[in-house]
């Protein structure tokens, strides 16, 4: 899934460590949002849809999940 950076709105990233599942060190997903829970959400639901994450799992990932706002830095011009 690709998500891009909208300009004038606020944005939210969700960094998702799921190494435990693929056995790959360091592998993460990140999802973009306009708010933390939106971003949140969208992690949420990208486990459940492209890894079949059960709930107990996705709880489990969601609660090491890093969820902070975007700096002015990437957004575009």
């Amino acid at each position: 899934m690709v998500q891009e950076i909208r300009s004038n709105e606020p944005q939210y990233v969700c960094v998702v460590a799921i190494e435990k599942m693929t056995g790959n060190q360091d592998e993460e997903i990140m999802t973009l949002g306009v708010s933390a829970d939106d971003a949140k959400g969208q992690a949420m639901q990208l486990l459940a849809d492209n890894y079949q994450c059960q709930e107990a799992q996705i709880v489990e990932l969601m609660q090491q999940a890093k969820i902070e706002p975007i700096g002015q830095w990437c957004a575009p011009k």
